[in-house]
């Protein structure tokens, strides 16, 4: 049987170029097919605004972006392919900048010296040795003690003597911070915990405090 003449034929994806914004659709793509195709200059770049509100109501999660607008514009040349001759509001992005890849991450390999403080102490021992003597230098050295203390609980559960906090400020600042003799620590609380990171903080709670007055225990009853 012969194909009548008014048979619409079907596109596949397969068939047809590929997207290279497919969050705009191929729409998007045939309107800055014709624009391309407008002759003139001026026209087409009031063609151009125009197409860049439409992927602005296509993509309306741009706006969360900085220079949101500029964006746009650079989608409308990527989608064109670079070749587009229209006067932007904006410099045109250059392929190789677009296409290139980010430089890794550098990491820091530098080794920590005490690890169940991490790695952060360091540069805060920094700070505090920057600090000229007096009153807020103690102030500072007080409170990194008190924060180092939990720092070594929450890895070591046993008591820890305020004089061992103060020998490893001392040593990790390299000699350059001296705590004062006349410096103390608030007590720890009798029924304070310290917990891991990441680590369940409920876990082990009061099963009534944690289920409310309608916990019930093993024979059914409420507690």
């Amino acid at each position: 049987m012969e194909a009548s003449e008014n048979t619409v034929k079907l596109y596949y994806n397969t068939e047809v170029e590929k997207l290279r914004m497919p969050e705009y659709g191929r729409n998007v793509l045939q309107m800055v097919e014709q624009l391309k195709a407008i002759p003139d200059k001026t026209k087409r770049t009031e063609q151009a605004q125009a197409v860049v509100k439409v992927m602005e109501s296509l993509n309306p999660q741009v706006h969360q972006q900085e220079n949101w607008s500029q964006k746009l514009w650079d989608h409308l040349f990527i989608i064109a392919g670079y070749d587009l001759d229209v006067d932007s509001p904006f410099p045109k992005p250059v392929p190789e900048e677009i296409n290139s890849r980010p430089g890794p991450i550098p990491l820091n390999t530098k080794p920590i010296r005490a690890r169940h403080y991490g790695r952060n102490i360091e540069s805060i021992l920094d700070l505090v040795a920057s600090e000229p003597e007096g009153e807020v230098k103690t102030a500072m050295i007080r409170s990194l003690a008190i924060y180092m203390r939990q720092q070594y609980l929450i890895w070591n559960k046993d008591t820890v003597a305020d004089a061992t906090i103060f020998q490893d400020i001392e040593r990790l600042s390299g000699g350059r911070v001296k705590v004062p003799q006349d410096i103390e620590l608030s007590k720890i609380s009798a029924d304070a915990s310290f917990a891991r990171p990441g680590m369940n903080l409920g876990f082990g709670q009061d099963k009534k405090a944690k289920f409310g007055r309608n916990f019930r225990g093993k024979n059914g009853k409420k507690k």
